[in-house]
């Protein structure tokens, strides 16, 4: 049997209960809403096992915690240790960790501080503009900035259609335009020396999103959360074109899974050469010049 590709993983979740606390999805009826959109029923699975799981699929990931924002800071600070431990116990597959803060409280602000000097790996900063400081472009997001660009460190922004909130009367209060690729666009160009990356498809405003990638030379593109067989046509299109060196892999695992995932990147007609930038030579070069082994 063909061994599978090698994998770098630019955004993917827990598969552990632990890794999911603090979220919008400890009810019943938020679990069951998003059931329905990722048809993933929130089987959760130990820490070992998420480890073989990642070796079986021959993946190194960036493990994202999108709701620690919400949580006072000594749960935070709990959390982020439980994902270094487990980072430290499997370096072969855990490249590193998203941290989730909320920029508004200086006490979060100091924990990144600690994150991004203690924490093993590539540690980022991830943003969600439904946090109390909202996009990115925001001042309240100006010190975080300035230290990822101190620290030669990257910036991970959603963009395009948020699943968390889809199928809830009001989206959980989540309001779409907050995840629009201009405010990948202002940061980028207001601080040319920081790496931003931009999470999922950013339907409906693919155009734009290609637009910004092209323009600006540190903005990179990860596609988590969709089958590639669902991307739309001019992404699909300019993945093997203009946008062969600025896409990264991202699975958006435990939701969908890596071995499904390779499988339908392979089906789209893409060459092999494509494909190896895509899964593992666009992220080894980033990591490369940003002095991540």
């Amino acid at each position: 049997m063909k061994p599978p590709p090698r994998l770098i993983d630019f955004h993917s979740h827990w598969g552990t209960e632990r890794g999911w606390r603090g979220s919008p999805y400890e009810t019943a009826e938020d679990r069951e809403a998003l059931r329905g959109y990722f048809k993933w029923d929130m089987n959760f699975v130990g820490e070992d096992e998420q480890a073989a799981q990642f070796r079986q699929a021959n993946a190194r990931v960036m493990l994202d915690f999108a709701f620690t924002y919400r949580m006072d800071v000594g749960a935070v600070r709990d959390q982020h240790d439980y994902a270094f431990d487990f980072a430290r116990r499997n370096p072969d597959v855990v490249l590193g960790h998203w941290i989730g803060i909320d920029p508004t409280q200086p006490a979060h602000v100091k924990e990144f501080e600690r994150c991004l000097s203690a924490g093993p790996g590539l540690i980022g900063l991830t943003v969600h503009s439904f946090t109390p400081a909202g996009t990115p472009d925001r001042p309240e997001w100006e010190t975080c900035l300035n230290l990822c660009v101190e620290a030669n460190r990257p910036v991970l922004v959603h963009v395009g259609m948020s699943a968390t909130g889809a199928g809830t009367r009001g989206g959980m209060g989540i309001t779409l335009e907050g995840c629009h690729p201009r405010h990948v666009d202002r940061i980028a160009a207001t601080h040319p020396d920081l790496n931003v990356i931009a999470a999922r498809v950013a339907w409906p405003w693919q155009s734009e999103m290609i637009a910004v990638a092209l323009h600006k030379a540190n903005v990179w593109m990860e596609l988590h959360g969709w089958s590639p067989r669902h991307f739309p046509e001019e992404l699909r299109r300019e993945i093997g074109k203009r946008l062969r060196k600025r896409v990264f892999f991202g699975a958006d695992y435990p939701m969908l899974s890596h071995e499904r995932l390779v499988s339908e990147w392979c089906a789209q007609g893409y060459s092999s050469e494509v494909l190896d930038d895509v899964f593992s030579g666009n992220a080894e070069a980033f990591l490369t010049a940003i002095g991540v082994e």
